[in-house]
């Protein structure tokens, strides 16, 4: 027992402290740690659909929130900073997006995969689609490469071939952001090389990230209006 009062005692003495003031500035004999407000984590979704219907039902906060829209793959629904200048993360959607190796060179039967199930339909994918397709050899024409355009030997009948050029660059809209909004097209370059070897690289500048974000902020705008019009919400991109 006398093991516990001392040990009671240690703790009650050693856990006063003594305050001076040193130049004008109140200074303590020990250093103090401030006790934060507690903050919650980030419910985790990946689909803008299940964000708004979150923000909708207002199921842990009817409070003023602000969405910050980082990437195309990535937004976040937060409070209002609190005294301890902290935020409360309430969710983040990531998007989904499937692989696709920019840059890097893909055999005929896999690029034609990955035409189909990683990019939405539109002109330049039809034709790329059609000549990957048709190839007939595998060299690809040094001749007449002049380092914009690449001639190619396809099929252009039951039984012919003939030297085709591939004009770049080509237009594609590649699945890079949430499915609920339009996928952005931008440019790429097209190559080839002997084995038909098919390649593609981004050519835009990451332009069309900043396309993106855009259409996630008019998405949001649209299916949040009603918080929007009451000022409960507030979207940086």
């Amino acid at each position: 027992m006398s093991l516990l009062k001392d040990a009671f005692n240690w703790i009650k003495d050693h856990g006063q402290f003594q305050t001076t003031q040193v130049h004008g500035r109140i200074v303590s004999d020990r250093e103090l740690y401030a006790i934060k407000a507690p903050t919650s984590s980030a419910l985790q979704v990946h689909t803008l659909t299940a964000l708004v219907e979150y923000i909708q039902s207002e199921f842990d906060t009817n409070e003023p929130l602000l969405i910050h829209i980082k990437d195309p793959e990535t937004v976040t629904v937060m409070s209002k900073l609190n005294d301890d200048q902290n935020r409360n993360h309430y969710i983040q959607a990531s998007a989904y997006v499937p692989s696709f190796r920019f840059d890097s060179y893909y055999d005929p039967e896999d690029i034609n995969i990955k035409l189909q199930s990683v990019f939405v339909p539109n002109k330049d994918q039809a034709l790329i689609l059609k000549m990957v397709g048709n190839l007939k050899e595998d060299n690809v024409r040094g001749v007449g490469d002049d380092g914009i355009s690449q001639a190619v030997t396809m099929k252009t009948g039951v039984a012919t071939v003939a030297d085709v050029k591939v004009v770049n660059p080509v237009t594609l809209a590649p699945y890079r952001t949430f499915i609920e909004v339009d996928q952005p097209e931008s440019k790429f370059v097209l190559r080839m090389q002997n084995g038909l070897r098919v390649a593609l690289f981004e050519a835009d500048g990451g332009a069309w990230k900043n396309e993106a974000i855009r259409n996630i902020e008019d998405y949001l705008m649209e299916k949040l209006y009603d918080h929007n019009e009451a000022g409960k919400l507030t979207i940086i991109a």
